[in-house]
């Protein structure tokens, strides 16, 4: 199901670049309202944490949007997502989406008291 998910959403938004990324690598824009651009190894789209964030991108963005993958996240949360997958914790195979939300908005609102 994630594969299929991932072809419909890269057929639907996948333009060329000038500046392309390295091979086995994906240019993904993450944001709702702003985005950052980040280049992303194109096996983290197989990654269950991954498949999670593209089901609320269809959400957000339906199938057809102009320009590269498009991830509905909060940024913070997509970067912090990023380490751990770089990282190859293998405990980051079985967190799940809403569990890793939680403790970084924890995180954030500790932060701030």
């Amino acid at each position: 199901m994630a594969r299929q998910l991932v072809k419909k959403l890269l057929l639907c938004g996948a333009k060329s670049s000038p500046d392309e990324p390295q091979e086995g690598h994906i240019w993904v824009c993450v944001g709702v309202e702003e985005t950052q651009r980040f280049e992303l190894d194109a096996h983290f789209l197989n990654h269950p944490l991954f498949e999670d964030l593209l089901k609320f991108t269809v959400e957000e963005f339906g199938y057809s949007y102009d320009g590269a993958l498009r991830i509905a996240c909060d940024i913070d949360l997509f970067s912090h997502l990023l380490q751990l997958l770089r990282s190859s914790n293998p405990p980051v195979d079985y967190m799940e989406l809403q569990l890793l939300m939680g403790r970084l908005y924890a995180c954030r609102r500790q932060k701030f008291r």
